[in-house]
């Protein structure tokens, strides 16, 4: 190996130290801000609950995991589904993947309004999308509340046009934490959208017209292909905070409609079961993170695509 070659070397081996130097802090804080109460929720899941809340330190139990799935009768010790947890997963999942489904078809429309709009006004439009961001999101599930109650707008202006003689029950039920979830999550369905529709050459949708394509072709053809990034991450973006959501069930669904939050949050406090609090907590990440690994395959297949 030559000098220059040596010189070259050494330089990269000093640049690699230097950034791990760099980046140390963050890597720190990530691992004991994020990752270390990762670890102490796994360690509590296999641990025996107290008689009074918390755990029995270094002892070992597998009662936590049992309860998440399974559930066993006081009387005759059957063993058999736990049709309560069943129940909220399901809830959960299902909700959360119809508030991504509704933020999508109202996100996409108004997405690509704003990116057929003159360079210069789409700024004002992306600001008005932000605004709600300004607003604690209590005071913005409580403003939904204002609406769908009994006495609400909604139900007030039905009555009003004589569309409805009585309000419509539609405070405390899944409706309602559907509606809520979805006002509250759509911007983060919008701006994955504009920022993927505002990269498109819509020189390639006049080519579609051009070419004697419908506007259904041009829309599945075209259109979302080039868009299918952005898509997938504003899935993401809503799918998950709504699956661990806490705030919103707990005040559109009025406590009877829980989901996964509301249970993990009732074992940690009132129900005084930590291990199965912590069982939970770890089964929510892992159904985030197999969310997250089926986005960064869909991501790097468009990627692999795109650069075909």
């Amino acid at each position: 190996m030559n000098p220059a070659e040596q010189s070259a070397n050494a330089a990269a081996a000093r640049d690699i130290r230097t950034r791990w130097l760099l980046s140390a802090p963050a890597l720190v804080i990530v691992f004991v801000a994020a990752i270390g109460p990762l670890f102490v929720m796994l360690a509590y899941s296999f641990m025996e609950k107290g008689d009074f809340g918390d755990v029995k330190p270094w002892t070992f139990s597998l009662e936590g995991w049992f309860n998440v799935f399974l559930s066993q009768d006081i009387f005759d010790g059957t063993i058999g589904i736990a049709d309560a947890h069943a129940s909220i997963f399901w809830r959960s999942v299902s909700l959360s993947l119809m508030t991504t489904a509704i933020t999508l078809l109202l996100g996409f429309p108004t997405a690509w309004f704003i990116a057929t709009r003159p360079r210069a006004t789409r700024d004002i439009w992306v600001f008005l999308v932000t605004i709600p961001f300004w607003t604690n999101l209590l005071i913005r599930t409580f403003a939904m509340q204002e609406v769908i109650r009994n006495e609400g707008i909604l139900n007030n202006s039905l009555m009003a046009l004589g569309l409805i003689s009585t309000p419509i029950q539609i405070l405390y039920t899944d409706t309602a934490i559907l509606l809520g979830m979805a006002y509250v999550y759509l911007p983060l369905m919008v701006l994955p959208l504009y920022a993927a529709m505002d990269r498109i050459d819509f020189r390639l949708i006049e080519a579609g017209y051009d070419l004697y394509a419908g506007r259904w072709q041009v829309l599945r053809r075209i259109i979302f292909p080039l868009v299918k990034p952005g898509v997938i991450a504003g899935s993401i973006l809503v799918f998950i905070p709504s699956l661990g959501a806490y705030v919103t069930p707990r005040v559109l669904g009025g406590g009877k409609n829980m989901m996964l939050g509301n249970l993990i949050e009732l074992q940690f406090g009132a129900g005084r079961d930590w291990p199965l609090g912590a069982a939970l907590s770890i089964t929510l990440m892992l159904i985030v993170m197999v969310a997250l690994l089926f986005y960064v395959r869909n991501a790097t297949r468009s990627g692999v695509r795109g650069h075909g």
